[in-house]
Formats: structure tokens, sequence, C-alpha cells
């Protein structure tokens, strides 16, 4: 990893931070992106590395961080789209998108396609941290927003979902260019998931349950191995991965026509963008 470009969102905590500990160990020249100010800045102090901080749930920042990125880097070797979250009950952000739907797929889709010449020319691979909980998803393509039907298990599991099959689509659109794409599960790890939302998640990892989890230098080591290990090596683009082996999707997962439609259907909702300038 010496001297490699690795750009990690949700740098501010938990096995994003990790993450970033770990690659910068192994000498990657390591990009925070974070939404606390404090935790992201305090990060980058410790390990002399750049940093941006940008709330995915405004789309006016992810744009800007995406400039700022190419401004300042002509090669990125990897990017690990990590930053995510839950909600409880619904609630839309500035740009009038259901929080978790935004925040966990179309912000990280927007941040990717903004990207996607320097991330092709640079041969890059690109990480999307999705979860289990992509098996239990009910996904309608028809209400991304969550207008008709919500709670924040379902928004959560549907972004999960969303996850492998952008990464499925990204690598079948942008593949042949040099992109290398490929989503996983870190497992169930001890963070600051879900604090300050009123999900009903928060419970359980404010509980003594907490104790049973993973760690997140764990949680953070299949990020780790994708980003650190050849594709083809290991691991083959499209896939979907946990502790370091192929894992379980939904059966959308596998659907082409289900990835395509999630793809253009985002490009939709974020050309509808008002203050959107691409």
């Amino acid at each position: 990893m010496a001297a490699k470009t690795v750009i990690v969102t949700g740098a501010s905590d938990g096995i994003g931070r990790a993450a970033a500990r770990i690659l910068h160990e192994r000498g990657a020249r390591v990009v925070l992106v974070g939404r606390s100010p404090g935790k992201t800045e305090a990060l980058a102090g410790e390990l002399g590395a750049d940093f941006h901080v940008a709330d995915f749930a405004r789309l006016a920042e992810v744009r800007a961080l995406a400039e700022t990125l190419l401004e300042r880097h002509p090669v990125i070797d990897v990017l690990a789209n990590n930053a995510g979250g839950i909600m409880g009950s619904r609630r839309l952000t500035a740009d009038g998108h259901e929080t978790t739907f935004q925040v966990n797929h179309l912000a990280p889709f927007l941040l990717t396609t903004l990207l996607l010449p320097r991330l092709a020319d640079s041969g890059a691979t690109v990480i999307n941290t999705s979860s289990a909980l992509n098996l239990s998803a009910r996904l309608d393509l028809d209400d991304l927003d969550a207008e008709r039907r919500y709670s924040g298990t379902r928004a959560y599991s549907g972004s999960k979902l969303a996850n492998i099959l952008f990464t499925r689509e990204l690598q079948r659109r942008h593949g042949p260019a040099g992109i290398s794409a490929a989503s996983f599960h870190p497992g169930v790890v001890a963070t600051n998931f879900a604090d300050g939302t009123d999900s009903v998640a928060r419970l359980t990892y404010r509980s003594p349950l907490k104790r049973l989890m993973l760690t997140p230098e764990q949680g953070a080591d299949t990020l780790v191995w994708l980003a650190t290990t050849p594709p083809g090596e290991g691991w083959e683009p499209g896939g979907h991965y946990a502790k370091r082996r192929p894992a379980p999707t939904h059966r959308l997962a596998g659907d082409p026509e289900a990835a395509r439609l999630l793809w253009e259907r985002s490009e939709a909702m974020l050309a509808a963008d008002p203050a959107q300038g691409a």
C-alpha cells in the first residue's frame, strides 16, 4: 500500500476510523472524510493525514467534497464508501430525500459518479459497506424515498441492498474502464451506530449486548483486505464479502435489471435536485 491514496468516508468513528489507522500503518496515504469536525480533525492530526468534513445528508456538501478531492488528488487508488446510518422516524433531508436512503446510498452514489473519470484513470478499487440485513430488504424501486411505506429497519435494509446493486452495476458499467468494485458486510460491530437518532437500534448498541459485538478493528478487517488485495487475488470484482469470503445476498441482488433501474433512478433523483449543477 506504500504511497497509494485511499479515501475513507465515515472515518470519524467506528470501522472507518479503525480502517484508516490500519491502512495508514500499512503505508497508505489515507484521506479522511467524516461528518464530525472534531473527531475527523483529531484523527487526521494523529495520522498526519489530509481530511475533509462533509455531511452526506446535504448533497451540496458531497458535490463540494468531490470537487476538492479532484483538485487535491491526481490519483485515487481506493474509494471506501463507508459512511452510513439509520434513522427511526421518517425524516427528509434538505434535498427532499428520505435520510437513510440518501446518506447510505444516494450520497455515495453521487460521490462515486462525480469521481468516476479519476477512479477509472487510476484503476481504482471502490468498496461499499453493506450489511447482512440486505437479506431481509424490501426495496421498492418505485418508492425509493419511502413515501408509501416506511420503517427505520425497512429503510436501512433497503439501502444496504442498494449498496450491493450499486456495486454490481458500477462494475458492469465501468469495470471495462479499469474500476474494480466490491461490497462487504462488516459484522455487528460495537460502535456509536444509531446514536443521535430515535431508532430502536440505538438501544441494542447501548445495552450489555454491545460487549458481544465485534471490535471496530475486527469489523474493518474485510474492508482493509479488499483495499490491500489486488482484484482477482482472493476476491472478484462485483462480489459481496464477509469475513474475507463470498457472502449471501438478497435474491434481487443478482437481478441485472434491478441494478440498472436503481442506477437510472438514482441519476434521475439527483438530476431533479434544483441545487445540483451536474
